[in-house]
């Protein structure tokens, strides 16, 4: 967590203080819209980093990563090593788009190599805004808190409308078993609707997983490739 981050929610302070951070946001954010906006339709992978290559996820996050960027998606991630890493890879081998959001943090804070193009960016929220904004489909690996707080935060805003209904799917069904059993739990409990638990997907099946974005995001939203917009010179934009 940058600094500034630090300082801005440790409390209230002045007036000048907290309008240089929102200028600053902004700016950041501004950055990162020019950075991705000709990346084309994406499908968002998240996962820990710390899983090495010798790890059967590993393997399994470059299989989808590769199948995914074959649909035509650019594939995006935190940008990382790991999981991030190996989804990067597959789409990459491929001769897909790869693209990373990478953060500042004390660790685990390089871009990995498979990464065409990638942004660099000093606060968590603004980073979750873009790998939710220019996606038609979330993959969850497994992963540790970032990876869970990725995935509720877009089960969250499906579950409340506030972006359209992407696929949500889940790899890993031995790994997530207990917070599967869990969601399971709030639904009996009736915190969440009976029917949420339909919001996403939990399979091993990399086949399965491109069956539903073909039928949920390709032809549902009628997607293209990759975005064909072009660059304006005068706004220095590139591809």
């Amino acid at each position: 967590m940058d600094k500034s981050e630090i300082t801005f929610l440790s409390g209230p302070h002045s007036r000048w203080t907290e309008l240089k951070f929102t200028i600053n946001t902004m700016l950041e954010m501004i950055k990162g819209f020019r950075a991705l906006h000709f990346i084309g339709p994406c499908i968002t992978i998240f996962g820990s980093a710390r899983f090495k290559e010798d790890h059967q996820y590993y393997e399994l996050t470059r299989n989808a990563g590769a199948a995914f960027a074959k649909l035509g998606f650019t594939i995006l991630t935190g940008g990382g090593p790991g999981l991030m890493e190996a989804a990067n890879r597959g789409a990459q081998e491929v001769g897909g788009r790869s693209v990373g959001c990478n953060i500042q943090l004390p660790i685990e804070q390089k871009p990995n190599p498979y990464v065409d193009k990638w942004v660099y960016l000093k606060h968590f929220f603004v980073r979750k805004i873009l790998l939710v904004k220019y996606s038609f489909a979330f993959v969850v690996m497994p992963g540790g808190f970032g990876t869970l707080d990725e995935f509720f935060e877009a089960l969250t805003l499906i579950q409340t409308r506030t972006i359209k209904n992407f696929p949500i799917i889940i790899f890993g069904k031995a790994y997530h078993k207990d917070l599967l059993e869990h969601i399971e739990l709030m639904k009996k409990n009736s915190t969440i609707g009976a029917d949420d638990t339909s919001l996403f997907l939990v399979t091993d099946s990399i086949e399965e997983a491109v069956s539903l974005i073909i039928e949920n995001s390709i032809k549902q939203y009628g997607l293209k490739p990759i975005n064909k917009v072009k660059p304006f010179k005068w706004l220095f934009e590139r591809t």
